[in-house]
């Protein structure tokens, strides 16, 4: 348990910061969601307009910290070439 007030700061400081990293990662799941359900339904137009959408959201991940920049360039060229596949 946090004695120090430095310590109680950061106990709250971190509290806030794990709220807002799991709005973000909420987010992102969500863009990717729907581009996995429109790559499933096999509308290409619609499954390209989700992952266009979706690469600002991961991009934006990896400049708040909340994902690494390589785990988000795996994801966008796995799902890019699932897209691409789709025909």
């Amino acid at each position: 348990m946090a004695n120090s007030p430095q310590a109680k700061k950061r106990a709250r400081q971190n509290e806030a910061r794990f709220q807002v990293n799991k709005a973000r990662r909420s987010r992102i799941r969500t863009f990717l969601r729907k581009v996995e359900e429109a790559i499933a339904s096999g509308d290409k137009d619609a499954a390209s307009t989700a992952l266009r959408q979706a690469q600002p959201e991961l991009m934006r991940g990896v400049t708040k910290g909340v994902l690494h920049k390589n785990t988000v360039a795996r994801k966008m060229s796995r799902l890019s070439a699932r897209v691409k596949a789709i025909g």
